[in-house]
């Protein structure tokens, strides 16, 4: 599909319906811009919500998850069997 548009005077492109339609670009949306030398792309693009966490949360989380011997002792055993 080739388009032809134009740019407004404070930079803006409009996408034509049928274009944003098809892709599923709404108002508010979020699009990526690339530059490939001689060409721009714009793809459709979403936003990830990414969560941080403390030095204190990730020690928690280690203790909690630590296998004791026996438990550790038991998967290996289990790995090392040959499945019949």
């Amino acid at each position: 599909m080739r388009e032809t548009l134009v740019v407004s005077s404070r930079g803006q492109i409009t996408l034509p319906a049928a274009l944003r339609k098809r892709l599923g670009i709404k108002g508010g949306d979020i699009v990526i811009l690339e530059d490939r030398g001689n060409e721009l792309v714009l793809k459709p693009g979403i936003v990830l919500e990414i969560q941080h966490y403390s030095d204190e949360q990730i020690a928690q989380w280690n203790a909690e998850d630590k296998l004791t011997d026996q438990e550790r002792a038991r998967i290996l055993d289990t790995l090392a069997t040959p499945k019949k």
